[in-house]
């Protein structure tokens, strides 16, 4: 089976079964990019425990940008690495309302110039914040699974993400991503993959796995 046609087999078969959607809860590309900034290095259930918290303490960009930094550390401690997200969070807030009046902007080449924001994030804010497929998010989870799945030989997330978008279909880019996370955490485990219980075992090469 050709690999385009395997990687969107998998698309298939995975929403057969879940359904794509950003496990970070916001209302707002500008909660959204705070949330993903948050989301470094933290589970998703744990940011959306802080983020209502965030939002209600500093609702919009320009009470972020005049907080204290000692009080976002406060509420987002339980996120980890607190001091770099606090500032990260604070350098971007302040950058949007000089710039972009508090809002975050809906270009691919603005949102990687912005502090914090990498092709991860972008990605997430366009195809999840506004409805734009630009690429394809590749967090741990998406890595795994495609190295896993064969569909890449890349270890550089960048380079992953190329070889992604050339497989699956550009409609589908933003889905397979929330398509494999979910499945990473629901069946394809880091260390203790369920193999036998994955619908995807026969078209898994299963790399990296003890067979």
């Amino acid at each position: 089976m050709e690999d385009k046609n395997r990687a969107e087999t998998i698309f298939s078969m995975l929403m057969k079964v879940y359904t794509p959607r950003c496990a970070l809860e916001s209302s707002t590309p500008e909660e959204l990019i705070i949330a993903t900034i948050l989301s470094a290095q933290c589970t998703d259930k744990k940011v959306n425990e802080v983020t209502p918290v965030l939002f209600k303490a500093y609702p919009g960009m320009k009470a972020l940008a005049d907080a204290r930094s000692d009080d976002i550390e406060g509420i987002i401690r339980p996120t980890g690495f607190y001091h770099q997200k606090t500032k990260s969070i604070m350098a971007l807030a302040r950058l949007l309302v000089e710039r972009y009046n508090g809002k975050v902007p809906s270009g691919m080449d603005e949102l990687l110039k912005l502090p914090g924001v990498g092709r991860k994030t972008a990605n997430i804010v366009l195809g999840d914040g506004f409805g734009i497929v630009s690429g394809i998010a590749v967090d741990t989870h998406v890595k795994r699974l495609s190295i896993r799945l064969g569909l890449t030989n890349e270890t550089d997330p960048d380079k992953i993400e190329q070889d992604l978008m050339k497989q699956v279909k550009r409609e589908h880019w933003t889905d397979f991503s929330h398509l494999l996370i979910q499945h990473g955490r629901a069946i394809c485990d880091a260390k203790k993959p369920r193999c036998n219980d994955c619908m995807l075992i026969a078209l898994c090469p299963r790399i990296g796995i003890d067979k």
